[in-house]
């Protein structure tokens, strides 16, 4: 079972009608009618193929810092584009940097046509690599509003994968 945060509205409402002494009755309707409002959530993951090309920028505001511009063809569950930006921290040990993006995808989603954000932190650790890819909150539009999920990607022999886990609501 999934745990939703509960509407504070809901919880005032109850409470109200527990201390006036409103009927039982009346709070399980009130209950069921805000039930009833919420959406229904559909997961999904999508897999797929992508060729990337980005763009330094030219700023030299501090050595080991830069700024990149990202473009992206996407293919698979997902086709569309993606653009973005990117910095990173490249240090002077070997297999120790960091960076972050923000990118647009642009396309159709299994169907569903609209665009949404994706955030990224990466980290790499004398080698060791820790990435987090996240759909920004509320940044869904057209048939895609409401997404949420979380993308791996994937590089062997020099070709780039994803896999997204995500979830919308339910078309009605």
């Amino acid at each position: 079972m999934k745990y939703r945060r509960t509407n504070p509205a809901l919880i005032l409402a109850l409470g109200a009608s527990m201390i006036c002494g409103v009927s039982s009755a009346a709070s399980r309707e009130l209950f069921v009618v805000q039930e009833s409002q919420k959406e229904t959530q559909m997961s999904k993951h999508a897999t797929g193929t992508f060729e990337v090309k980005t763009t330094p920028q030219d700023d030299k505001s501090a050595e080991g810092l830069g700024r990149m511009m990202i473009a992206k063809q996407v293919h698979g569950d997902f086709e569309g584009t993606s653009t973005g930006q990117m910095l990173t921290s490249m240090t002077k040990t070997q297999g120790s940097a960091a960076y972050v993006a923000i990118e647009r995808m642009t396309g159709k989603l299994n169907g569903r046509t609209g665009s949404f954000d994706l955030h990224h932190v990466g980290i790499m650790n004398r080698g060791t690599q820790q990435l987090t890819i996240t759909v920004v909150p509320d940044s869904g539009t057209e048939q895609l509003t409401g997404i949420t999920g979380t993308m791996t990607i994937k590089i062997a022999d020099g070709k780039h994968s994803y896999e997204f886990d995500y979830s919308l609501p339910t078309v009605p």
